[in-house]
């Protein structure tokens, strides 16, 4: 059995509390206010029976979309293989703060949480009843990596102190996210409105003729491993932002792919994401009728239909460069994509710096300021 560990959080500001042996009260890191144990340890357990509730809800829940799903046609049949012999070697951990649950081979050791940076994750029994069909391998190794978060930060002279810490940029981890990949087909039609113009002289008038054309498109196309992203700590504004990925390269699953880092376990079912999955096959029917109609000046699409055949649905894990850093309790988190380098983050201003710079430079305007009236008074 994993220990059982509680990051404490305060109620007023969810920044971290500790233990303070003078006043015998937890007081938050952030905002200085103090607490007492009893406070705390009743608040939490409050939370952690809601929670609980929220859990089986959610089961529940996850129970009846999966019910859903198979009526509707995603064909999940080629997924439930275990690890068998190769979950000997494996390890696991999970994270008490925002409850990523990590794998890793034996060699791996996990001293944080790469999506909320929380040093306290504990080392449990790893338990894996759902193994990858694919791996798509890290081709961009820790020095790339580094390199590009060096020059996502470079120019941008507010950035806090904390961010740019070398030691703080060497933290960034590698970490298969695990994703869901649909196969099907989609049939369809959409129906645009488009205009083509043309100007001409007319004596002393100068002449626009506009036509307007009703254009009806259908068709069908299939698709392969259309990726929906089944970790619930991954914004999935992250993921669509570091797409696409090479997936000529997918490799079958094999543990010598995951040494040196870490691969989250899936939290989002299928059943969760097939509305997403639906969403992208439908837009890509879409997208790929609207290709097709060209040589107007103006085309606005007006309404589609779309069907879709669905069908095998494949577990994924992909490559991720993940860097989390906690500042004025708030969590900012780097993405890169392991194969391609291409990334996304969000940055903070430090509020000193920039008064800082501020004052520097109106010090300096001053000073030109008055120079300039003593030379020409």
């Amino acid at each position: 059995m994993p220990t059982q560990v509680t990051n404490y959080q305060c109620p007023a500001c969810t920044g971290p509390l500790h233990f303070d042996s003078a006043t015998g009260k937890l007081t938050c890191d952030y905002c200085g206010t103090s607490y007492e144990v009893s406070e705390i340890e009743a608040l939490f357990a409050e939370k952690e029976q809601k929670a609980a509730e929220a859990k089986k809800d959610a089961d529940q829940k996850t129970a009846q979309q999966k019910k859903q799903a198979q009526a509707e046609g995603w064909d999940t049949s080629d997924l439930g293989s275990d690890w068998g012999q190769d979950a000997a070697g494996m390890k696991s951990y999970s994270c008490p703060s925002c409850g990523a649950e990590l794998i890793c081979d034996e060699s791996t050791a996990a001293t944080a949480c790469p999506y909320c940076g929380n040093p306290s994750i504990v080392p449990g029994q790893f338990s894996g009843s759902l193994k990858p069909d694919y791996v798509l391998p890290f081709k961009l190794s820790k020095d790339d990596a580094v390199k590009a978060l060096k020059a996502h930060y470079k120019g941008k002279p507010f950035l806090p102190r904390q961010f740019t810490n070398e030691n703080h940029v060497q933290e960034i981890k590698g970490v298969y996210v695990p994703f869901w990949m649909f196969d099907g087909k989609a049939a369809g039609s959409a129906q645009y409105e488009a205009t083509r113009s043309r100007c001409y002289t007319s004596g002393d008038y100068e002449v626009t003729e506009t036509d307007h054309f009703d254009i009806f498109r259908e068709g069908s196309i299939s698709f392969e491993k259309v990726p929906v992203d089944a970790s619930s700590k991954m914004p999935d504004d992250y993921m669509d932002s570091i797409e696409p990925f090479d997936y000529k390269e997918l490799k079958r699953f094999s543990t010598a792919y995951l040494p040196g880092f870490l691969a989250d376990k899936y939290d989002v079912s299928v059943e969760d994401c097939h509305e997403r999955a639906d969403t992208r096959c439908e837009g890509s029917l879409v997208a790929a009728l609207g290709d097709t109609v060209t040589g107007y000046d103006s085309c606005v699409p007006v309404s589609h239909d779309v069907k879709l055949c669905r069908g095998k649905v494949h577990y994924a894990l992909l490559p991720v460069w993940l860097l989390s850093t906690k500042w004025q309790g708030k969590n900012y988190l780097f993405a890169m994509n392991g194969q391609t380098g291409k990334l996304v983050g969000d940055l903070p201003t430090s509020a000193g710096k920039f008064w800082g710079t501020f004052a520097a430079i109106s010090a300096v305007l001053t000073a030109l300021i008055s120079a300039g009236y003593l030379l020409f008074a």
